[in-house]
């Protein structure tokens, strides 16, 4: 009797938030998020002294405010619902997928997440960043980063990359269901798609 075949490790990754709506943890969130070289892409000086000496300084109390505004008893609204979107695959994928969150920023880190499979020692690895379209910014930081983590391992599985999904049909289905379910209870007089 052979041993079994490893599971498969999904990753799903969104861009981040503080891990409280509090001005020092939302100072800290902003210098990692605009300190990455994709997001603000200047030199690393100039980068340095514009998010350290200007906006981390002068916006996160403002935008502290804000978050406060946002934060849910469960926290942050894109953390918990992440957290249940994991566990919506994890039932939908079943036994022979391990589902794993991450953030791009803060926390659970990526580096985390992915010691958790590693431990798991899953048969590949798969990284869906839930950004529908490419952008440097977004999918292309997530995937230098998972890249950059996993090139210290020593035995490093197989590893997809979901680099986008905005014309896949079952989403469009999605965006459409959620957008006729908005039209169906409310008249609007214009509609933005971002």
């Amino acid at each position: 009797k052979h041993m079994s075949q490893g599971k498969t490790g999904v990753l799903i990754v969104n861009q981040g938030t503080p891990d409280s709506p509090n001005t020092p943890d939302v100072r800290k969130y902003l210098r990692e998020f605009l300190m990455d070289g994709r997001v603000i892409d200047i030199p690393y000086p100039l980068r340095w002294i514009l998010v350290n000496g200007i906006i981390a300084t002068f916006s996160a109390p403002k935008s502290a405010k804000e978050y406060k505004k946002l934060w849910e008893e469960r926290g942050s609204p894109l953390k918990f619902h992440l957290s249940d979107v994991n566990d919506m695959l994890q039932d939908g994928l079943g036994d022979e997928y391990i589902v794993k969150f991450g953030m791009r920023y803060q926390s659970p880190s990526l580096e985390s997440v992915l010691d958790e499979l590693k431990a798991a020692n899953v048969k590949r690895i798969i990284v869906i960043p839930l950004f529908p379209q490419y952008a440097s910014a977004t999918t292309g930081s997530v995937n230098q980063k998972v890249g950059e983590i996993m090139s210290k391992w020593q035995i490093i599985p197989p590893v997809t990359y979901i680099n986008q999904f905005m014309d896949h049909p079952r989403f469009i289905e999605a965006f459409a269901a959620n957008g006729k379910a908005m039209l169906d209870a409310k008249e609007y007089d214009h509609i933005i798609f971002s």
